[in-house]
């Protein structure tokens, strides 16, 4: 059974943080805490067994190894339960030959769902739940995205945005639309712009991945 320490009545931003829970899950009770020290990507699905989560599933698990190389955990929600969850990693390891490895809490009572705003207060089923908190090692969130319960998820953008903001912590510097490892960073922009200020100026290649 979830048990959130802080039932959040507004939404969480960017730069709050995180709230804390304990749950059981695939892997045994877990709480956020546990987590501390290290990147964690916190998503949530709306049901198990059902088709646009099972690719998501199945390209998080072949992707572990470059979260983990980034010093990042996964960590799944929904509302079905602990039972649900086992056999629907039993399934996906049958028909997909995948291992499911990181954890999927069980969130019956859909208190998680609403501590964290993947919900609203008065909904009565998981419909709104795919959504996506980058937390970082101080348990500050850092990135929040939401997705329609008819469009899957992209890994390879869960993967561009945690290194664009690790390498972005590390530097100072900013990532440009797009940014991938290796292309150039963005300067900060002058707190006073002058007329010698030069667009240029604002560009450097800066990645120590």
């Amino acid at each position: 059974m979830t048990m959130p320490e802080t039932l959040n009545q507004k939404p969480l931003r960017i730069g709050d943080i995180a709230p804390n829970f304990t749950a059981r899950s695939t892997k045994g009770q877990i709480s956020l805490s546990d987590y501390a020290g290290r990147w964690l990507i916190f998503f949530s699905h709306p049901a198990d067994f059902t088709p646009v989560c099972t690719t998501e599933f199945v390209a998080m698990a072949e992707a572990v190894n470059k979260f983990e190389k980034l010093g990042c955990a996964l960590l799944g929600v929904s509302v079905d339960s602990l039972f649900s969850h086992l056999a629907w990693v039993k399934a996906i390891n049958a028909r997909f030959g995948v291992k499911i490895d990181f954890p999927i809490l069980e969130d019956p009572n859909m208190a998680v769902g609403r501590a964290y705003a993947m919900i609203d207060e008065n909904a009565q089923d998981s419909a709104t739940m795919r959504s996506l908190y980058y937390i970082d090692p101080t348990a500050v969130i850092r990135a929040i995205a939401t997705y329609p319960y008819n469009v899957g998820r992209s890994v390879d953008e869960m993967l561009r945005l945690l290194l664009a903001l690790q390498v972005a912590d590390a530097t100072g510097k900013l990532a440009p639309e797009g940014w991938i490892s290796g292309q150039p960073m963005l300067n900060p922009p002058p707190e006073i712009l002058s007329d010698d200020t030069q667009v240029d100026d604002w560009f450097t290649l800066t990645d120590p991945y």
